[in-house]
């Protein structure tokens, strides 16, 4: 009876998983992880993380399709700030403590909830992966995207809105002669 229950125990954790939004400091440096772990306990004796904002036990495939969709919901917010010269932190490991929790938690939840039907999933992570090329608001500005899909499509640009307060980059290289 004692090996039955270890195999179910193994087959449970290999099923499920936790993902979960944190915050966390490494050598002084805060940041934020957006990660899945197979158990709770790993989370809570993490000692990097000092407070889980988010945490939702999901299936393994679900945690692994909604965490590569916020991630590349966040390299495209990362790659936007890039291209218009906003300086951000770099932690040792995860997320810019400069982006704030709320806008963070926006993300998280609006991809666990796409989640739960399966057709509006499909629409918005097909939206994300266009919007990796070219801003939502164009498409939708030329009525190229219409009815549940422009609803969407604005709900995505809205999940990359975020500016920072800082100034702009503007250090320029000098030219190598003169």
């Amino acid at each position: 009876m004692l090996k039955l229950n270890k195999e179910i125990i193994f087959f449970l954790k290999n099923k499920y998983l936790f993902l979960f939004l944190a915050s966390g400091i490494v050598n002084d440096e805060g940041f934020w992880l957006i990660g899945v772990k197979n158990s709770d306990l790993k989370i809570l004796d993490d000692k990097t993380l000092l407070e889980c904002h988010r945490k939702e036990l999901i299936g393994y495939e679900s945690a692994k399709d909604i965490l590569n969709a916020i991630n590349l919901n966040l390299e495209n917010l990362m790659n936007d700030l890039k291209s218009n010269n906003f300086l951000l932190d770099e932690p040792p490991i995860g997320i810019s403590f400069n982006i704030p929790l709320n806008f963070l938690e926006n993300i998280f939840d609006f991809w666990l909830e796409k989640y739960k039907d399966k057709e509006i999933w499909e629409i918005c992570l097909g939206l994300l992966k266009i919007r990796r090329r070219v801003s939502l608001y164009n498409l939708i500005k030329s009525e190229s995207i219409k009815g549940e899909s422009k609803k969407f499509a604005m709900e995505i640009e809205n999940l990359h809105k975020y500016q920072p307060n800082s100034i702009k980059n503007k250090v320029s290289n000098e030219p190598m002669w003169k």
